[in-house]
């Protein structure tokens, strides 16, 4: 198909330079991005709902005529337009509203005949339509247009202003007709038989203008499948490459890391034994480990990359951990040091070293000439370890915590800096496995899904903001009692100023009501990292007794003393979100309570807080989490170089995301330079697809 790829869209007959500045801001730059470009749902036109028919709560569709016309001010608001329709068949007559979209009153016009969908509400005593989406159906025109838009199974598109759903029917089924016979199919004939697929051409007819639904089906699995198999192919290929490499070999099993684990103040959980088995067989193996170790906040996952990085350094190598924040990286050195200061083996004691931008030239100057001296075994720091003048002198392994606050190009930064070191990438933001695989298929996957002994589950209660004094209450109790606790105000990009503003006068209010027994403090984002920093550092040794805050504390500092957080405006956040804050109470052994103040009526804000009263485990709240949103958090940035999907569900397919990925293992594992000759058409397309891989595919 790359004639395809390479036709811009402006060539196509009926689209000048004018109209193809249109289709681009759709990302439709190619006749094939036309032909990719799948509707967003189906009208069945061959039967229509008559409007005796219709039943509240549905979502149906009509053919009607409009009988008259009107236009309202809103009872609430003045500016606010509601443009009115009478429509009607041969069976009654429906009222339709759309609100504040004046501009339709130019196009409502009595006697023209319309397709409405919309959801059927109950109002002032009868039926409506409320904003349905309409189509005029010319009737002159009807005839000669009535296979596309009439009588069968029809499309509907997600277009912009300048385009109707009728001319991009038109524009698809003209582009079919023209270019189907030029397209190579570039799934391999027997990958599609294997999987009972249909070939393209008839997955393209049937997904944009379908015989019927089982054909739309079967169309919609042949495609997504193929989304999800070249999604998975540069991934796979990375993997094999890197598997490839000559890595370090390490002796996994020393006294050094021995008298660690012995030395510990808890035992290891099974899940965190597990892991570590898992990096030691990496670690011993003569090639480059790349893996990623998922476990919720506080599950122990620094103490597994302090173990795997006393296995580089019993043998002579250097490890660093790179943090996404300074704060941080200081607890992180600070937890390491306790940890390893009272071990060492034959004279082999650990030194450590902190690299963070707020060094001074001259300190910095000393780490780094440490590092490259080898003087130091461990390092941890920041965004400032991938400055060019940071050299090692023997990295052997590479430690990524919080792997989702740096991008793609920053986590491969470090690894350069050594000759092929293990790596092992961090997160406290569960995936469940079945996606993880799809995000991060270059990578092996651990996961610790324990908490250490002795943590007990966090209690989450709801609170309305009627009842918030309830919520204080459970706060004010716990600080009298000699414990801490955090007052977490949301901050909209929309309105930061205003909400900093909001977040220092609802301090103001707790001070002089609620909490004025207390010592309280205030940190935001727009204060100075070293003053947020001071702040932490403050509350953390207890010269504050609650932090009302406006800087999401997803990745921050531990602090066991806090056993209570309020959540203010509770909707305002995302579900792995109010997780991830949760997660930063309870860290001792005492019971804490996460309390969330919420009045929301949005049915996806109520699920979001459900589910938070419901699980306290994090890929339970991930999983819920994709049920609610959907994929698109996970796919809607390009990872690894791959564009999002556009098509494919890892939701509902997770069957046929499973297969697609069996099957580009099988095919990689036998020709991964695809130079076979049914996979030409594959490697042309991939190509396309992603021409950051050239290189990969070239020299595999």
């Amino acid at each position: 198909m790359n004639e395809l790829n390479d036709l811009p869209i402006r060539y196509l007959k009926g689209i000048g330079p004018k109209r193809a500045k249109i289709f681009i801001k759709l990302g439709i730059n190619t006749v094939e991005d036309l032909l990719y470009y799948f509707p967003r749902r189906y009208e069945d036109r061959g039967k229509f709902s008559r409007i005796c028919e219709l039943k509240e709560g549905l979502t149906q569709t009509i053919k009607a005529q409009i009988l008259s016309k009107g236009e309202r001010q809103s009872f609430y608001k003045r500016a606010f337009r509601i443009a009115e329709a009478v429509v009607g068949d041969n069976s009654g007559k429906l009222n339709c509203v759309w609100f504040n979209q004046p501009y339709l009153k130019q196009y409502l016009k009595p006697g023209l005949t319309l397709i409405l969908y919309g959801k059927i509400d109950f109002y002032a005593g009868s039926l409506q339509m409320s904003n349905p989406e309409f189509e005029i159906i010319s009737e002159e025109k009807q005839s000669q247009e009535e296979s596309l838009n009439i009588g069968r199974i029809v499309p509907v598109y997600t277009v912009s202003e300048g385009l109707t759903q009728r001319y991009m029917r038109r524009l698809t089924k003209s582009a079919l007709d023209e270019y189907l016979p030029k397209i190579n199919d570039c799934l391999p004939y027997d990958i599609r038989t294997r999987n009972n697929l249909l070939n393209l051409a008839r997955s393209l007819i049937n997904i944009h203008f379908p015989e019927n639904l089982d054909l739309q089906k079967q169309a919609y699995e042949r495609l997504s499948f193929e989304e999800f198999f070249l999604f998975q192919l540069p991934l796979i290929l990375r993997k094999l490459k890197k598997k490839e490499k000559i890595g370090i070999s390490h002796q996994v099993d020393s006294e050094l890391l021995n008298n660690f684990i012995v030395l510990l103040p808890f035992k290891l959980t099974a899940a965190q034994e597990k892991v570590l088995g898992e990096i030691k067989t990496d670690m011993a193996k003569p090639k480059a480990m790349q893996r990623l170790l998922q476990g919720d906040v506080g599950s122990g996952k620094t103490v597994i990359s302090v173990a795997a990085s006393i296995i580089a350094i019993q043998g002579g190598y250097q490890a660093v951990i790179m943090a996404p924040t300074e704060l941080l990286a200081k607890q992180h050195y600070e937890k390491i040091s306790r940890q390893s200061s009272v071990v060492s083996c034959q004279n082999k004691k650990i030194n450590l070293g902190l690299l963070t931008g707020s060094l001074n030239a001259i300190e910095k100057e000393k780490v780094c000439q440490d590092i490259k001296e080898g003087k130091i075994d461990l390092v941890i720091g920041t965004h400032a370890l991938l400055e060019e003048n940071v050299k090692f002198k023997n990295l052997g392994l590479v430690v990524i915590d919080e792997q989702h606050k740096f991008g793609v190009g920053q986590r491969a930064l470090l690894p350069k800096k050594g000759a092929n070191p293990d790596v092992l990438i961090m997160t406290a933001t569960p995936i469940p496995r079945t996606l993880a695989i799809t995000l991060y298929g270059d990578l092996d996957i651990s996961i610790i899904n324990e908490l250490p002994p002795g943590r007990q589950p966090i209690k989450t209660l709801h609170f309305k903001q009627e009842f918030v004094s309830g919520a204080y209450k459970i706060a004010k109790d716990e600080l009298r009692r000699g414990n801490q606790a955090y007052i977490i105000y949301p901050v909209i990009e929309e309105s930061y100023a205003l909400d900093i503003a909001g977040a220092k006068k609802m301090l103001k209010e707790l001070k002089s009501g609620e909490f004025k027994e207390f010592k309280l403090g205030l940190i935001h984002g727009a204060m100075k990292q070293q003053e947020q920093d001071d702040v932490m550092l403050k509350f953390k040794n207890k010269k504050l007794d609650a932090l009302v805050s406006t800087t999401v504390l997803e990745v921050g500092i531990d602090v066991p003393s806090v056993t209570c957080m309020i959540v203010e405006y509770a909707e305002r956040f995302g579900l792995s979100q109010l997780h991830q804050l949760r997660g930063r109470i309870g860290r001792g052994i005492e019971q804490a309570s996460c309390v969330l103040v919420s009045d929301t009526q949005s049915l996806e804000a109520t699920a979001r807080i459900e589910a938070m009263l419901k699980y306290n485990d994090g890929f339970h709240i991930a999983e819920e989490d994709l049920k609610i949103r959907g994929p698109g958090e996970f796919f809607g940035s390009r990872q690894h170089g791959l564009t999002e999907l556009k098509i494919g569900n890892p939701l509902s397919q997770m069957h046929l995301l499973k297969r697609a990925r069996d099957e580009a293992i099988k095919l990689l594992t036998l020709d991964p330079r695809l130079e076979a000759r049914q996979n030409i058409p594959l490697k042309q397309k991939l190509l396309n697809k992603f021409p950051e891989y050239e290189k990969l595919i070239l020299v595999a």
